[in-house]
């Protein structure tokens, strides 16, 4: 049997409506929520003395559920169908004198001005707004506006919506212009297989007498975990906090029919601050083999770990999840921001909303294990927080890493995943003649700010591959006692062209840095320091280096370029586009000399650009050679102008040895894992 209009303007229709309820019969029809989902909102607004209005009420059960659980009796329900006005008093009259049923237009309503305390829509809003044209819009405000008139001051419109944005936006401009209090409440669910996968919710409209002048809105949103309203301060950002549940909702009816073929993720917000708390993956791994206890598990990231291969990849994790050995991982990072205290917390604070992302299948009570790396949730200690004009906010901040050492990090907050400069911290010695303190097994701390750099250790693959590249430099004299004149593009933390510095003890380094709060950051934080040698240079990389090839050629024997792109709609975000251009390419090997090196950091998602990008170098640079960084996206790019320079990787092999042994000759800490050998033996030709 068709119930559903051939046109939703035929919603407002009184003959549509006639011809439903008749087709219908006395079933009663429910556009959503349930009563017993929506008592708890209604008891909050709904005393049992108002006087309530419901508008388009359908056959809807909804008034006659109020009146005989005794929340209200005096209650006046209207609709613009004759039909149905009259099945609902032939069913109700009798059985619950004190409640009315009347045909009436709520566009055109006979009541008084301020009749009634509390007025009460439950989908009729929704009904008659189903597009953005005039006539609409005009229908939509003179229901409004009757709903105005009727109501008292202090008065509630309670309209039941599923919020499609057009709807919820329409709403809470309207009245929160009219100076009225607008609530957004998200309703419970029951658990129950839902007519629809879109949670409902209330807006209740609150109102107050006009202030002339006065711009001041009150808008709120509540969830049922919250205690109390979150107060946004626009409209926009109400609508985008209703989006927010909306995805929630349709993720988590996603994850509970099949296992998903893709990582699902989401963030879980603070309620008092609404800034993310937790970040969620959602893992499948269909190859493990299910029993009882391994269909779900819930792993939480150690804080300042985030960033590794294994938590901060989708490959990453799948290998976490399939090693774990269970058939669905919901790994979960914690955000710098947040305080937390401990593993106990975190589990009593997620166990609620996780167990909505558990597969389909999961027996019910059944015990989800929480899991991490050493049984505690790591250590994160945020030392300083700064903005810049051009890097935007950042964060310095240390970690503790999986082998009980700190690290020092810079990250920029515009892509908070992506650890920007990286240093390691020694361990404090004790003062001469006090014994080494016992270790705290209470509670790991973090070092104190002015703990020292491990000017030694480079943490990044990439900046050792960097490094090894410079075996490549065809001078006579042997590395690192060579002179050498090294131009580093890109300073950040300042952790390789220190590295450079300390261990080529005859090398002359330039480094330039476009942004002034980067030298800040890496005197202050990092142990940065220039002197005869290291000088820095506050200036554009583009522009330094065409002024260099004007002014004076072939002077570098080693360029390093290790920039970081700003602009997050290109596939590449290291390095910016034009510093890959042919043009100025050309400058580079303008100022490198005939047997130098050119190092380039590559970090290429988009694999057409990446091939662009190399046909280019190949173009300026006749020999390339390219080293990929493991479970990284990162590849390192050594281009020479001098094709006789070519060495086979045999060669390249013996000479990374050497400069190996004369580095640790140098009275430097040496450490084992930069294996420049290795660097260079999976070392490929373009």
């Amino acid at each position: 049997m068709e119930l559903l209009p051939r046109s939703p303007r035929e919603f407002g229709s009184a003959r549509y409506w006639d011809r439903f309820f008749r087709q219908r019969g006395q079933r009663p029809f429910e556009w959503y929520g349930a009563f017993p989902e929506l008592c708890p909102v209604l008891l909050k607004y709904v005393r049992p003395r108002d006087k309530v209005l419901v508008v388009g009420c359908g056959n809807s059960e909804l008034s006659e559920q109020m009146y005989d659980t005794g929340m209200c009796e005096d209650i006046v329900n209207i609709d613009i169908s004759d039909a149905v006005i009259r099945q609902m008093q032939e069913r109700s009259t009798s059985k619950r004198p004190k409640m009315r049923y009347l045909q009436m237009d709520m566009l055109h309503m006979d009541f008084p001005d301020a009749h009634f305390q509390v007025a009460l829509d439950k989908g009729t809003l929704d009904a008659i707004l189903t597009d953005d044209e005039e006539v609409t819009l005009a229908k939509v405000d003179r229901m409004f506006a009757e709903i105005s008139r009727v109501l008292q001051v202090g008065g509630r419109y309670l309209c039941v919506s599923l919020a499609q944005a057009h709807v919820l936006k329409k709403a809470v401009e309207y009245f929160s212009q009219e100076g009225w209090v607008v609530r957004v409440h998200e309703v419970a669910s029951s658990g129950d297989k839902q007519q629809f996968v879109l949670p409902v919710f209330v807006y209740v409209m609150t109102k107050f007498r006009k202030i002339p002048g006065s711009a001041l809105q009150i808008l709120e949103i509540c969830s049922e975990e919250q205690d109390k309203p979150l107060r946004l301060e626009s409209t926009e950002r109400l609508v985008e906090a209703v989006k927010d549940r909306q995805h929630y909702a349709l993720l988590c009816s996603q994850v509970s029919k099949a296992p998903c073929g893709e990582q699902l993720s989401l963030d879980l917000c603070d309620k008092a601050s609404g800034r993310p708390r937790y970040t969620l993956h959602v893992v499948d791994s269909p190859a493990v083999k299910l029993s009882r206890d391994n269909r779900f598990a819930i792993f939480i990231i150690p804080q300042g770990r985030e960033t590794e291969w294994l938590f901060g990849t989708e490959e990453g994790r799948r290998q976490l999840a399939a090693s774990a050995g269970f058939g669905r991982l919901v790994t979960v990072a914690l955000h710098r921001e947040q305080h937390y205290e401990g593993m106990a917390s975190i589990q009593a604070e997620l166990s609620g909303k996780v167990m909505e992302l558990a597969p389909p299948g999961l027996p019910a009570r059944q015990q989800v294990p929480f899991l991490s790396v050493g049984g505690d949730i790591g250590v994160r200690k945020v030392w300083h927080c700064g903005t810049s004009p051009l890097s935007g906010e950042f964060v310095v901040e240390d970690v503790k890493g999986n082998d009980a050492c700190y690290f020092r990090r810079l990250v920029f907050l515009s892509n908070r995943n992506v650890v920007q400069s990286e240093a390691r911290l020694l361990a404090p010695a004790p003062p001469p003649g006090q014994k080494k303190r016992k270790k705290d097994k209470k509670k790991p701390c973090p070092a104190e700010p002015l703990m020292a750099i491990d000017k030694s250790y480079l943490c990044c693959e990439h900046h050792k591959a960097m490094v090894a590249g410079l075996c490549l430099l065809g001078s006579s004299d042997p590395l690192p006692g060579a002179p050498v004149a090294v131009l580093v593009v890109g300073l950040g933390g300042g952790s390789l062209p220190l590295f450079v510095h300390d261990y080529f003890p005859q090398a002359r380094v330039a480094v330039v840095e476009i942004d002034p709060s980067m030298l800040e950051v890496a005197t202050r934080w990092f142990g940065f320091s220039q002197d005869d040698r290291m000088q820095v240079h506050i200036a554009d990389g583009l522009d330094h280096v065409a002024k260099l090839a004007a002014e004076a050629p072939a002077q570098y024997d080693a360029i390093m370029f290790d920039v970081d792109s700003k602009d997050l709609t290109v596939g590449m975000s290291c390095p910016p586009l034009a510093f890959v251009e042919k043009p100025f390419l050309e400058k580079v090997k303008t100022i490198l000399k005939p047997e130098g090196v050119f190092v380039l950091n590559l970090v290429c998602r988009d694999a057409q650009l990446k091939e662009s990008v190399l046909a280019t170098l190949r173009e300026v640079f006749p020999l390339l050679y390219a080293r990929r960084i493991d479970e990284e996206v990162n590849e390192i790019l050594f281009c020479q102008p001098n094709p006789k320079s070519r060495r086979d990787p045999v060669e390249l092999t013996v000479l990374a040895q050497a400069l190996e042994g004369s580095m640790q000759q140098l009275g430097h800490s040496w450490d084992s894992s930069y294996a420049l050998a290795d660097m260079l033996q999976a070392i490929t030709i373009l």
